[in-house]
């Protein structure tokens, strides 16, 4: 059995194009959910494409361009804060997919999609669990997630100073909760979080 992702799953489904769609930024504080969908050349797949937990910033970084250079279609879409709050995480990362997949240049046929979870997306949808170690889309979409969140909130860090963003990128950080003691939430804080509801008073 390969011992990384393959393109095995988007051959399965030989007529039209088919997507990877990850996302990246579930779990933090602050900050956008994320959400990527890449349809891959099958002859032009760069090299080192693999989950984007598993490869180090760097690596991320470097990948991001050849995928967007090689690739038949990307594109990335995000959930605000506020979105999240009102939607709810679950809606608001099917929001963030939405949009990544509006954004491709071609249409897609399917949509593979990381989890266990049938989002109601532009286009039929297969959920793959564990997807980003199995399928090269949703790999090279999970690092466009990724990297594209992460240059997010350092931009964020210059707008919001003091929480320390371009470091933990608004996940769960002693520092981030040091800075939420001293300067209470910022606009970008997920206020429906119980961490953020308990320092506004419940």
């Amino acid at each position: 059995m390969p011992s990384g992702p393959t393109f095995l799953l988007e051959r399965a489904f030989p007529d039209g194009h088919v997507c990877g769609v990850d996302e990246a930024g579930r779990g933090p504080w602050a900050g956008p959910v994320s959400a990527g969908a890449v349809i891959l050349d099958p002859n032009m797949i760069p090299k080192g494409l693999d989950d984007s937990k598993k490869l180090t910033a760097k690596a991320r970084e470097a990948l991001e361009p050849q995928i967007k250079a090689s690739a038949l279609a990307w594109g990335v879409g995000f959930a605000t804060a506020e979105e999240i709050d009102t939607l709810n995480i679950l809606q608001a990362t099917g929001l963030a997919m939405r949009r990544a997949i509006e954004a491709l240049s071609v249409k897609p046929a399917h949509a593979l999609v990381d989890g266990n979870y049938r989002f109601v997306l532009p286009c039929p949808v297969t959920p793959v669990v564990g997807g980003d170690g199995k399928s090269l889309s949703i790999a090279a979409a999970s690092i466009l997630a990724k990297v594209a969140r992460d240059r997010l909130m350092v931009e964020m860090d210059a707008v919001y100073p003091g929480y320390g963003f371009a470091g933990h990128k608004g996940y769960h950080a002693t520092s981030h909760v040091a800075a939420l003691a001293k300067l209470g939430p910022c606009p970008i804080h997920r206020r429906s979080w119980a961490p953020i509801r308990a320092l506004l008073g419940g």
